[in-house]
């Protein structure tokens, strides 16, 4: 009994570290995902299909799209799962000052619609955000700003091929100045109205892309599968969010795999520990069985004795197990577990800047799949313990002595 007991209480302890761990790894990595979609172009992308490829401004897509995008996401069975449908128009050029130049990526937003996506308006450290009734302004990361030695209130000129295949330049006045603490989006990234983008490049109501921002990244199958059927698939792609940012979706890949590792080790002990518990159980209880087999109980029924203690202590240290580690996460984690001792500003990762406080998310999905393996393996662990049982010399299991 008081073996029984201990390996129940092993069990539950690591049944609830594995819920714990898998509602950690659940929230991060939503929490990844959020981030770099919000940096980046949304959980859905919609856009020619050859502009991936080539960057260049010919392979737009018209504003009828756009609008037809917006109308398809307004359907009542997804409207819910929708947070923002931002139009954007971007092209690679030339920033410019009287001190010096550096390569950037324009960006033309509507400001209102880019506030309910991006995160740059609250990253601002100098001036202001754009705002809807600017027009040559401009919004550029704190990198960009050292660079171009420029600040708030100066002039800079933006220079590239507009729609014509001409090199056209646009003079702008910084508004803004912000820091995400990503080099690559400090020194890169400069945001301007989409209407003064649109006429520097002479495009009209055309857009490079529009990002969709879902509720959740568990919505994007869904939301794409209606947005396919409204768009053209021979000239309009819808991309998730994996093909647009490869590099986040490796790395969400990679840290998956190395908990189910973890998980898989705590399960083995799981299977361990149950094994030798119910085997260790038949052997001092062998005078017992042989008694109750000479009695007329069969091998069979003695088999089906142990395999049931086995499958039980399975089923009651499961149980608790999930209910433990969910009562934990809950109660103790639920707002948060900050990790800022360890990364005080966040830390950079596949372009994404993760936050240092983790909010886990516990998944029903998640809980039935590892109650599903906790039955496996309780099933297949109590099987040798059972045989063995069902093996047993009657009247050598008698002279053992109790």
């Amino acid at each position: 009994m008081r073996r029984s007991v201990l390996t129940a209480m092993a069990m539950v302890m690591g049944l609830a570290l594995m819920v714990f761990s898998r509602a950690m790894a659940t929230g991060g990595h939503e929490d990844w995902i959020d981030a770099g979609v919000r940096l980046g172009s949304g959980h859905l992308t919609v856009e020619h299909v050859d502009y991936r490829r080539s960057r260049r401004l010919e392979d737009r897509i018209p504003g009828s799209v756009v609008a037809d995008v917006t109308s398809a996401l307004e359907d009542p069975s997804v409207a819910p799962l929708v947070v923002g449908v931002v139009p954007r128009l971007e092209a690679s050029g030339l920033a410019g000052s009287a001190n010096s130049y550096a390569p950037v990526r324009v960006s033309g937003v509507d400001a209102e619609m880019e506030a309910v996506l991006s995160p740059l308006p609250e990253k601002v450290v100098e001036g202001r955000y754009l705002e809807p009734g600017d027009r040559l302004h401009a919004f550029i990361g704190s990198g960009l700003s050292e660079r171009l030695n420029i600040g708030v209130g100066r002039r800079l000129v933006l220079t590239g091929q507009d729609a014509n295949g001409e090199i056209s330049g646009q003079l702008v006045r910084v508004v803004g100045i912000f820091t995400t603490g990503i080099p690559e989006v400090d020194e890169g990234l400069v945001h301007i109205p989409r209407a003064t983008a649109a006429a520097w490049l002479g495009v009209g109501d055309d857009v490079t892309g529009v990002a969709v921002l879902l509720e959740s990244s568990r919505s994007v199958v869904e939301v794409k599968g209606l947005l396919d059927g409204k768009v053209d698939p021979a000239s309009v792609a819808v991309l998730r969010w994996q093909e647009t940012m490869p590099e986040l979706d490796a790395a969400v890949r990679l840290d998956d795999w190395g908990d189910y590792i973890f998980n898989g080790i705590l399960l083995a002990i799981v299977a361990l520990a149950i094994v030798n518990t119910v085997l260790m159980s038949v052997l001092y209880r062998t005078r017992e069985f042989g008694v109750m087999r000479a009695l007329g109980m069969t091998g069979r029924d003695t088999g089906f004795v142990v395999f049931a203690e086995g499958l039980l202590l399975t089923a009651i240290s499961g149980f608790v197990g999930m209910v433990l580690g969910m009562g934990v996460t809950w109660l103790f984690f639920r707002n948060g577990l900050d990790f800022s001792f360890a990364m005080e500003e966040g830390m950079s990762m596949s372009g994404v800047l993760i936050e240092p406080i983790i909010y886990p998310e516990i998944r029903f999905s998640h809980v039935v799949r590892s109650a599903i393996y906790v039955t496996i393996i309780g099933t297949f662990s109590s099987f040798y313990p059972a045989y063995h049982a069902t093996e047993l010399d009657v009247a050598e299991a008698i002279k053992v002595d109790a």
